[in-house]
């Protein structure tokens, strides 16, 4: 597979040139664009259907500049550990707005959201929403919870398969319907609703309505066995380029056919019974994001060249959302000093010591030199905090916020060792 870089990015309108940001804060860089975010949510309430609540997950980026927008745009927060809520919260989200998900929920995890003032859990089990019980009773509080319902069948077409497969996501429907008591919860654990994702990553409308409908379906027949629900939350999967160039897609039609699909099967939703509500983060924020790098070296190796970079897969890549460490091609866009000159096949990595540090076997860069500077576009989702940061231990990307064509943030993560004893 062959990547080319037949174009120079542009940046946001309204945003500050890439050469000239690079130049003042250095690179590696990822440059964040507020006014892309404000567009993507716009994008995606347009494609929901009304009323409904929007979740942002925060893993897909937890900048706190970029959490605070979307708080400050309505959203609210689906987080998964600890240091998520804690980022949730100091950008300024209620905590009654934030809601804790996952599997393998620790004790620890979730006393410290209680302590933070979580009110509001998703629960893969009996045991699960037990643990969460437990806790929040003997703080003297009661919390909501809806069950993360894994489905009795696939859903095709999906990204990566959270659901209707054997998982560690969830209950399975099936166990839920045979044992309805086992879910109902009790004390200060309230089960006020269902959890439903199927999939990622999905940019075709129909795929996303046909997650959609198994969702559905499975939520009003679980509310009759539940004696009622307050919210169905059907998830996200809203598919959007990851690394390579191209626009995030848009759902013209989508509303309209989840709002028809939500009056056959739970016809009370358009006055809140039950509320619906959605989630997403790469959607919210992939395109927010560009990953700037400067070429380091070029040099040849037994007639193969090799375009060295400041950034590798320490920066970019790592888990990034998928399956394996080197699942990338991402586009390789120039900014400046590549894209004069002959055109020349190479292989681009970066700064590791390891072969697997290759963000292109096989790119074709135009007059590739030393000082020259790339540009990674679509990567403001699992860019940087989904990446290999502690590897090698060299410095995290400075991370760049900019709006309205002005610089709002510049900050970079650091990782230290804390004695706990």
């Amino acid at each position: 597979m062959t990547a080319t870089v037949p174009l120079r990015p542009a940046p946001a309108p309204g945003m500050p040139p890439l050469a000239d940001l690079a130049e003042e804060f250095g690179t590696p860089a990822y440059v964040y664009d507020l006014a892309a975010v404000r567009s993507a949510h716009a994008d995606l309430r347009a494609a929901l259907p009304q009323p409904s609540d929007l979740h942002y997950s925060l893993k897909a980026n937890p900048h706190p500049r970029i959490v605070a927008q979307l708080a400050a745009l309505g959203c609210h927060a689906e987080v998964a550990s600890s240091g998520e809520v804690d980022h949730a919260v100091e950008a300024g989200l209620a905590p009654e707005l934030i809601q804790l998900a996952g599997p393998a929920k620790t004790a620890a995890t979730v006393s410290h959201a209680l302590d933070r003032g979580v009110r509001r859990f998703s629960v893969d089990s009996p045991a699960d929403l037990a643990a969460v019980e437990r806790l929040a009773a003997a703080r003297g509080r009661r919390v909501d919870c809806l069950l993360r319902v894994n489905a009795d069948e696939s859903v095709p077409g999906t990204g990566l398969t959270m659901t209707g497969v054997a998982s560690q996501f969830g209950a399975d429907a099936s166990w839920i319907a045979r044992d309805p008591g086992a879910f109902r919860g009790r004390g200060a654990a309230r089960v006020v609703g269902l959890h439903l994702y199927a999939g990622t990553n999905l940019k075709d409308e129909d795929a996303l309505l046909a997650q959609f409908e198994v969702s559905v379906r499975i939520a009003a027949g679980l509310a009759r066995a539940l004696g009622g629900l307050d919210e169905v939350n059907l998830g996200g999967g809203f598919g959007a380029p990851y690394a390579v160039g191209g626009q995030r897609p848009r759902f013209a039609a989508l509303a309209a056919r989840l709002s028809d699909l939500l009056d056959t099967h739970l016809p009370g939703w358009r006055a809140g019974a039950p509320r619906v509500s959605f989630e997403s983060g790469r959607y919210l924020v992939g395109d927010s994001g560009t990953l700037l790098s400067r070429v380091v070296e070029v040099k040849v190796s037994k007639g193969r060249t090799f375009v060295l970079l400041d950034a590798g897969v320490n920066h970019l890549g790592g888990m990034s959302g998928l399956r394996r460490l080197r699942p990338m091609q991402p586009t390789l866009l120039p900014v400046s000093g590549v894209e004069t000159g002959e055109a020349v096949r190479c292989a681009v990595v970066g700064p590791l010591c390891t072969p697997l540090d290759m963000l292109s076997p096989d790119a074709v860069l135009a007059g590739p030199e030393a000082g020259g500077l790339l540009a990674v576009p679509n990567v403001g989702a699992y860019g940087l905090s989904a990446s290999l940061i502690a590897f090698l231990g060299h410095p995290a990307p400075v991370e760049v916020v900019t709006d309205g064509g002005r610089v709002v943030d510049v900050s970079r993560l650091a990782l230290r060792r804390v004695s706990i004893r």
